[in-house]
């Protein structure tokens, strides 16, 4: 079930759409993260990037 409050938003925004470039800036990431996710699928993540799955042993003093 949708909200009432979201209706009001809605209602707002088609009455007094906001400008085209927050519109483009919008779309505009959105287009970058989707870049980024589909040449991370393609490609693959870097090795150099992968942490060590075990942490770094901690010498003890004693």
């Amino acid at each position: 079930m949708i909200p009432p409050r979201l209706f009001l938003r809605m209602s707002r925004w088609a009455r007094h759409p906001p400008p085209m470039w927050k519109v483009k800036l919008v779309f505009g990431v959105i287009l970058v993260g989707l870049v980024i996710a589909g040449v991370e699928y393609i490609i693959g993540w870097p090795d150099f990037l992968t942490l060590d799955p075990r942490p770094p042993r901690v010498p003890r003093m004693q």
